[in-house]
């Protein structure tokens, strides 16, 4: 659906995008991560034709995004960071406005309307000014928008930033609902967000794409990460002995308690963690030694998160750099954020904005 083919963008000096290349299927909810200033927005903003590249291209749908933007940007809705909002007039007539924008007209253009508006559920809304609205009917208003049109892609710029937890479980369960008959990206920040919605994960760092893969996949890559953790009454002396004749364990840490307990964490090289925990647990057992806890801790996508994104050079962006941040993502040519003034809604629709919407 999304080809995405060697993206570079520099921004004077400063290299955002760094040769990215991947691919996006048809109908999977993709989550796309990266610490601040790797390089998301940028990325998004190139995907969606908002910003020129440097060099390389983006194809949507097989229509190139720079060379064919017309046949290209008629397949994605995008929601950027800062949702595109005119707070003096209502749901309605925003959407109005933005689907003229999109070249949708008459019937067309009210049966759309009223779609999106029952899709993300702001029907007892639809006529209160936006600026009276909650952050969440805002943050939903902005993914109707994006609606409009019945693109095949939904791009989701950090959907749910400011949102309460009812307003972000809301959000999650529209998203997915989405993802039924959308291609939807989806960037977050918070992990276990992205975990819960996503099927597919995308992780930049530095402009460069690190990681591109299922979460399960991404877990088991990570095996560093993987450990085993129990408690038994045998004395460290013996525990030691047993876990030596148990194959693939490739570090043990013991923790003797004060009431006599030991506590081990064991790290295996193994690929199937649950095959070594199997032998380690008969492994007492012949010994006649109880295991009065025995748990698996699997890397988890923050811990993923964590390996791929920190380190790299001092001066890139990315969490390997907090004493010297990048400068934040230069949000070149996106959408009016402020309302038009009064009596200037009409006019407000330029040939940019059109262009982008």
């Amino acid at each position: 659906m999304i080809k995405v083919e060697h993206l570079t963008k520099y921004y004077g000096d400063f290299l955002a995008v760094d040769d990215l290349s991947f691919e996006i299927d048809e109908g999977h909810v993709y989550g796309f991560l990266g610490p601040n200033g790797a390089g998301k927005t940028t990325t998004m903003n190139m995907m969606t034709g908002c910003l020129s590249a440097t060099s390389g291209k983006v194809e949507v749908g097989g229509y190139d995004i720079f060379e064919d933007a017309n046949k290209a940007k008629k397949l994605i809705g995008y929601l950027p960071e800062q949702p595109p909002l005119y707070m003096n007039e209502t749901p309605e007539e925003y959407l109005r406005f933005v689907g003229e924008a999109k070249g949708l007209r008459g019937k067309e253009l009210e049966e759309q309307i009223d779609r999106v508006i029952a899709q993300v559920k702001i029907q007892d809304v639809r006529s209160r000014r936006i600026s009276a609205l909650s952050k969440g009917y805002k943050q939903r208003v902005g993914i109707a928008q994006a609606l409009l049109g019945s693109p095949r892609v939904i791009i989701l710029d950090e959907p749910t930033v400011g949102l309460d937890p009812i307003q972000i479980i809301e959000i999650r369960d529209l998203i997915k609902q989405l993802g039924q008959e959308h291609t939807v990206i989806l960037s977050s920040h918070i992990l276990s967000e992205v975990q819960a919605i996503c099927e597919k994960i995308l992780i930049i760092a530095h402009g460069k794409l690190v990681a591109f893969d299922e979460p399960d996949n991404l877990e088991r890559s990570l095996l560093s990460s993987n450990e085993i953790v129990f408690t038994t009454d045998a004395e460290a002396e013996q525990v030691t002995d047993i876990l030596s004749g148990v194959e693939h364990i490739s570090g043990v840490q013991l923790d003797e308690k004060e009431n006599g307990l030991v506590s081990a964490r064991v790290k295996t090289d193994s690929s199937d963690i649950y095959e070594v925990s199997r032998r380690l647990f008969f492994a007492f057992a012949d010994r006649r030694q109880a295991l009065l806890e025995l748990s698996l801790k699997k890397a988890s996508l923050e811990d993923i998160f964590i390996e791929l994104t920190e380190g790299g050079d001092p001066g890139q962006p990315g969490a390997g750099a907090p004493d010297n941040p990048a400068p934040e993502e230069p949000q070149a040519e996106q959408p009016p954020e402020g309302p038009p003034q009064d009596g200037d809604a009409q006019s407000a629709g330029t040939e940019s904005e059109a262009d982008q919407l």
